[in-house]
């Protein structure tokens, strides 16, 4: 989009060089455009543009991404529309045409934090360090710049992994806590030090296989469990008037103040580790 949007003029077989795919996949990304809203003219010969864009997209930066946790909850909504509704078909269609076309499918933008999205962005397409400036840290009470090499969005939407070049660790950033980002000239240094780790369903990073956990819902913690982590929904069973979560736990903080919050509607079964946090953390603070 940005190639068909900017000052030059590219031919389809130009635009498939420079994204290394076939000259078919353009004419097909071209087609999803127009399905989703973009008018796109044929200029000449085999040379198209994206001249107008709707209303509501007036900056590329503001394009929406859709994590995988946005996409079950939007495709959950537009179910629960009645099957004769005229929008219902188009939304699933356009829903999927924007997840599955998206180069960055684990972020979604927001006007306070679109600059910081699409410089973020561009520093990880071309592998350059960047300095978060003035990034406001809950650990360490501090404000200050972090000079990283950014590799990925996570799912949670809101934050990125990227390599800590003062730590010599890779760590999650949360971009609401960026002021704002500089890109460097400088190309990545450690790259093969990048790597993400696990993120279980209540939001928490971890490495390894994480620790099983098994709690029992009543149907208002089980409702509460799919609205808030909606990844959780998948592992949720019924039986008879209960309801049952089996998954595994990076960490016991995410999962631990989730049944803290509603302990009288969840109980934990056969976790120990759980358990053992949760007594922890009331005899602490209570």
């Amino acid at each position: 989009m940005r190639l068909m949007t900017g000052n030059v003029y590219f031919t389809v077989e130009e635009l498939a060089e420079k994204l290394e795919t076939s000259y078919r996949s353009i004419y097909r990304y071209i087609d999803t455009f127009k399905e989703l809203g973009f008018a796109v003219e044929k200029i000449r010969g085999n040379v198209y543009r994206i001249v107008k864009m709707p209303p509501s997209f007036k900056d590329l930066s503001k394009l929406v991404y859709f994590s995988d946790e946005e996409a079950k909850v939007l495709c959950n909504l537009i179910e629960n529309l009645d099957s004769n509704h005229a929008l219902k078909s188009s939304l699933y269609k356009k829903l999927a045409a924007i997840y599955d076309l998206t180069s960055i499918n684990e972020f979604k933008g927001s006007k306070s934090n679109a600059g910081c999205i699409q410089a973020i962005g561009n520093a990880i397409s071309e592998k350059k360090k960047v300095v978060l400036k003035n990034y406001a840290s809950s650990n360490s009470g501090e404000v200050r710049d972090r000079l990283v090499e950014p590799f990925a969005f996570t799912n949670n939407h809101i934050d990125i992994w990227a390599f800590d070049t003062e730590k010599k660790e890779n760590r999650i950033f949360k971009i609401p806590r960026i002021e704002w980002v500089d890109i460097l000239s400088e190309d990545w240094e450690y790259e093969a030090e990048h790597h993400r780790k696990n993120i279980d369903d209540f939001r928490m990073s971890y490495e390894g296989e994480g620790v099983p956990v098994k709690l029992e819902l009543s149907l208002r913690a089980k409702n509460l469990l799919v609205e808030e982590f909606p990844l959780a929904e998948g592992k949720v069973r019924r039986e008879e008037d209960k309801w049952i979560y089996e998954g595994r736990a990076g960490h016991m903080e995410g999962v631990g103040r989730f049944c803290i919050s509603l302990a009288g509607d969840v109980k934990v079964v056969d976790s120990p580790e759980l358990s053992n946090y949760i007594r922890d953390y009331v005899q602490k603070n209570f």
